[in-house]
């Protein structure tokens, strides 16, 4: 029996979920059906906007123990909830021997939770102030500050405020973070952290969800052609 497992292995259901959003989403319906493998340190989650990448985050975030804002699983930060109950459908088998710690970092929801680490000051050395940072140097400074321990880490878009250069510096923080035996789930639209060696990309879409490599991830592609020809994809905008 193996005892150095990751925080989470598995995500599942035990019974079939009623019948209402976000359960009829082919990525949320693989899920409900036949569970969601996550036995590995870097798991990267792919897809087009609504395709559930980010629902299947959360849940997972807030399964085991986080704020759906965001934040540590010692955080109580809420202002509006919007969650959806997928996280009361599913369980999670938890890693035999590993860290209960964990943090999401959330994009959209980043700006309310600096206010509320002002608003509770935590017994340790004080936090950066994050609100006087750009968007960017605040999410590193975050990462800097919270990603150091073993434990699950969820991140939802988190090169949403960063720079080419910012982004390669989240990819030095997340092998050293998993180097260090922390668990990382990322939903991502980079190509750029799809390249991490030893990454697990899964696709999400209407399929359902599938494993791929980096050379035939969607978004590669479409970047790849990108680059090489703006015209060929700007024309159809006129």
């Amino acid at each position: 029996m193996r005892f150095d497992q990751p925080p989470v292995v598995r995500m599942f259901a035990d019974e079939p979920p009623p019948q209402e959003w976000p359960a009829g989403m082919p990525a949320v319906d693989q899920v409900l059906r036949d569970g969601l493998d996550l036995d590995h340190p870097l798991t990267l989650f792919y897809g087009e906007n609504g395709s559930g990448k980010s629902t299947v985050l959360e849940a997972l975030a807030v399964a085991y123990g986080m704020s759906p804002e965001g934040g540590s699983t010692m955080a109580q930060h809420s202002t509006r909830p919007t969650e959806s109950p997928l996280h009361t459908w599913v369980r999670l088998q938890r890693g035999l021997g590993a860290a209960r710690w964990g943090f999401f970092l959330r994009a959209e929801t980043m700006h309310g939770f600096y206010t509320y680490l002002e608003e509770n000051p935590a017994d340790r050395s004080p936090d950066p102030q994050f609100h006087e940072l750009s968007h960017g140097e605040s999410f590193l400074a975050m990462i800097e500050q919270r990603f150091r321990t073993p434990g699950l880490y969820c991140l939802d878009e988190p090169e949403a405020a960063l720079s080419f250069s910012g982004q390669l510096a989240l990819v030095g923080a997340l092998q050293d973070l998993t180097r260090r035996r922390g668990q990382v789930v990322c939903a991502s639209h980079s190509p750029l952290l799809a390249a991490i060696p030893g990454a697990r990309l899964l696709e999400f879409g209407e399929w359902g969800i599938r494993e791929v490599s980096y050379d035939e991830l969607q978004v590669v592609d479409h970047w790849r052609r990108y680059l090489a020809d703006p015209q060929a994809y700007l024309r159809h905008l006129e």
